[in-house]
């Protein structure tokens, strides 16, 4: 045989013998993404991670499923359903609607389960990914936040739940509950890391995680753990970062009009730190009329139905009583359904006088009748001064409790804003109060909105030093965010739990998620009882936590998922 022959034969043997190690059968797809290579480099990455953020949004902006986001606001010390509130009728029986086959809960579990399904899958990849320290460093920070985030909510609302790390390659139905405790210590690991891994807030983009929030988030866990020496340190380390502070000074594109600080918080295009608002941590993004954003449904629930209220107007000419309309338009706010409605607590017990945060600006308290022609004896009346309130008929009992209470301005645009099919719905008229291109019958208000504010982390850290007993410096904090509001001075004879939960309706009124902050502390079954003239009537004790979905037991069975006590 020639020398070069038997070369060639010996590179087809290696070539053989390769082959029984690793296939040249084996197919790799280059043009096409499968699961082994859709997560390799920054462009996929951000893809993954913005799937993630997607999920957070349509959390907090009402677009999972809208009685299941209005179940993180009613059924507290804040609100209730207005459209099921009747005394006569005794509806909405907490303690028969909230049970394990009660589809608020399963979806809220399956919402914030998917996020940890998407991080993890992004935790896992990053370390075989192609991407530079940097951006590994990024995104496993980013993805670590939501994970602890998500498993925060969790533990919170239903107690000790199952844990899962890692990147889940077929179902598994052999699930069993961790302890609160161990939920809690997870949310730690994974923020400790986070904290390490990602940068300032000034040093990255508006509504992208940084390591101030992640360190806000912490401050939380930390409380649930005890650790309130190390919840204080991390608060602390948030309120002294030099890039971010309460806005106490008038800002943004209304400074110049009437109003006040607590206001411009929450006027439209107010809520970036790129506009100078230091004061937001995380601010969740959305955009006017792109097709991949989600607007917020809140206004729209939140406020009253204003079109729907109906008055009796006297005839002097035929004496005949002419029911009507009344077509309330108010130049400060919008029309919605009046689904998610106050509390009396929220609405008239719990403020002080000077306090901005109740100021007309904010929680307009009456409004005029504009539906009728002008030479009516009622037009231009107001509502409540004026008695109108007073003259609704009985059997307009629902529309008293949905059409007209206080408005909530925080979840309303303001004259001159805005927006396409955007906006929360107008009246019916034929102009526009608010100028702009507000359409009537839209649901939704794409304006960014906040994750968390720092005045939140002053509360979270005065919690903190009440939790050690140190009251004055919890009094010192709660004075720091009540000063910005210009209301009197907390003293250490008032201040307790009760009082700093009082302060965060005060402060973060439909910002926070009540639920959520009730049944961390083990407060939902005594202040629901206390203020809620809904669910207060049925609730009990063992409601302090949610149930474990009906669903999740019965399809976990391989091994045995707990169910809460009492349900």
């Amino acid at each position: 045989m020639k020398k070069s022959n038997f070369i060639y034969l010996l590179f087809i043997l290696a070539g053989l013998t390769t082959a029984c190690k690793k296939s040249f059968l084996d197919e790799k797809p280059l043009s096409i993404y499968t699961p082994d290579n859709s997560l390799q480099n920054a462009t996929q990455f951000q893809h993954a991670i913005n799937n993630v953020y997607n999920g957070i949004r349509n959390i907090y902006m009402g677009n999972m499923n809208l009685d299941t986001y209005f179940g993180l606001y009613y059924a507290t010390d804040f609100a209730f359903n207005g459209t099921d509130y009747d005394p006569a009728a005794k509806l909405n029986a907490y303690k028969a609607t909230m049970v394990p086959s009660y589809f608020i809960p399963n979806n809220i579990w399956t919402a914030f389960y998917k996020i940890i399904t998407n991080c993890n899958l992004i935790i896992n990849r990053v370390p075989t990914s192609t991407m530079s320290d940097a951006d590994k460093n990024s995104y496993l920070g980013q993805a670590l936040f939501f994970r602890a985030y998500s498993y925060d909510i969790l533990a919170n609302l239903f107690g000790g739940v199952p844990v899962e790390l890692n990147e889940l390659k077929e179902p598994r139905y052999d699930y069993t509950r961790a302890s609160r405790q161990e939920v809690y210590q997870q949310c730690k690991t994974d923020l400790v890391q986070a904290v390490g891994l990602l940068q300032n807030i000034d040093s990255v983009k508006d509504g992208v995680v940084n390591k101030q929030i992640a360190q806000h988030i912490l401050t939380e866990v930390l409380i649930s753990l005890k650790d309130y020496d190390g919840a204080i340190a991390s608060a602390t380390a948030v309120i002294d970062y030099p890039g971010v502070s309460l806005m106490t000074e008038r800002f943004g594109r209304r400074a110049n009009q009437p109003g006040d600080v607590y206001r411009d918080l929450f006027e439209y295009g107010n809520q970036n730190y790129s506009t100078g608002n230091h004061e937001g941590l995380l601010v969740i993004q959305t955009a006017l009329n792109n097709a991949s954003s989600v607007g917020d449904q809140t206004a729209w629930a939140v406020v009253p139905s204003l079109g729907g209220l109906k008055i009796k107007e006297s005839n002097s000419k035929t004496k005949m009583n002419v029911m009507y309309n009344g077509k309330f338009v108010d130049s400060l706010s919008s029309n919605g359904i009046g689904w998610i409605r106050p509390t009396a607590h929220f609405l008239y017990e719990i403020w002080g006088s000077g306090d901005i945060r109740n100021s007309s600006y904010n929680i307009v308290r009456d409004i005029r009748i504009s539906g009728v022609p002008s030479t009516s004896p009622d037009y231009g009346k107001w509502y409540v001064k004026d008695g109108y309130k007073d003259k609704v008929l009985p059997a307009d009992f629902r529309d008293t409790i949905r059409n007209f209470y206080p408005i909530i301005r925080k979840a309303s645009p303001s004259a001159g804003d805005f927006v396409a099919v955007a906006g929360p719905s107008v009246l019916t008229d034929d102009t526009n109060p608010f100028g702009g291109t507000i359409l009537n019958g839209a649901s939704r208000l794409f304006m960014q909105k906040y994750f968390a504010r720092l005045s939140e982390t002053y509360l979270y850290r005065a919690e903190a030093y009440l939790d050690k007993g140190n009251t004055q410096k919890a009094v010192d904090d709660i004075n720091v965010v009540r000063a910005r509001s210009h209301a009197l001075p907390a003293t250490v004879s008032q201040v307790n739990l009760d009082y700093i939960l009082d302060e965060r309706l005060r402060e973060l009124y439909l910002e926070e998620f009540r639920s959520v902050t009730l049944t961390r502390l083990g407060k939902l079954y005594d202040r629901d009882k206390k203020y809620n003239p809904v669910s207060g009537k049925t609730i009990e004790p063992y409601h302090n936590l949610w149930p474990i979905p009906a669903t999740e037991i019965t399809n976990n069975n391989e091994a045995i998922l707990e169910q809460n006590d009492g349900y």
